[in-house]
């Protein structure tokens, strides 16, 4: 009887510290990010914007934790989002000569692609161009976890 019972709080003490660092993970981004840009921060860098596209949840990569849904604006100087992402860690946020809406086909891509940089925040986001970065130069925006290799979202502007 005493090695079942051991057995079963073994057991169920596993599975409860595994739901706790899964739950963790989840959450602790959205414990840390910072404060979201404005609408109206959004609005005034997306009227310098050369381009827009828009992220949906419908494409083949997102799933009930990998999605964005909203507006983005792509320009010269920076790249500003109106909308929501899943929150997770490390998300990156590149320029691609073409479509992509899968882990596999980022990851055959990811050698054409260019990092703009990283998106901290899940509620609207501006990130500013790095020098030498032309929009023109690509068609599609995509949002990626970096850590975990996650397809997040994608939109063609172009």
């Amino acid at each position: 009887m005493k090695k079942r019972l051991v057995t079963t709080l073994f057991i169920t003490h596993l599975f409860t510290g595994f739901v706790g660092f899964a739950v963790g993970i989840y959450v602790l981004p959205i414990l840390i990010a910072p404060e979201s840009p404005s609408m109206a921060a959004v609005n005034d860098v997306s009227m310098h914007a050369d381009f827009s596209a828009v992220f949906t949840r419908e494409l083949a990569g997102s799933d009930a934790f990998h999605w964005g849904e909203g507006k983005v604006f792509i320009g010269s100087e920076s790249v500003s989002f109106m909308g929501k992402l899943a929150p997770g860690p490390d998300y990156k946020l590149y320029l691609s000569p073409k479509f992509v809406e899968t882990e596999q086909t980022f990851n055959l891509a990811k050698a054409s692609m260019v990092r703009v940089g990283e998106v901290n925040t899940f509620e609207n986001f501006i990130v500013e161009m790095p020098e030498g970065i032309n929009p023109e130069n690509y068609t599609t925006v995509i949002v990626w976890c970096e850590r975990f290799g996650e397809f997040i979202t994608a939109a063609r502007y172009q």
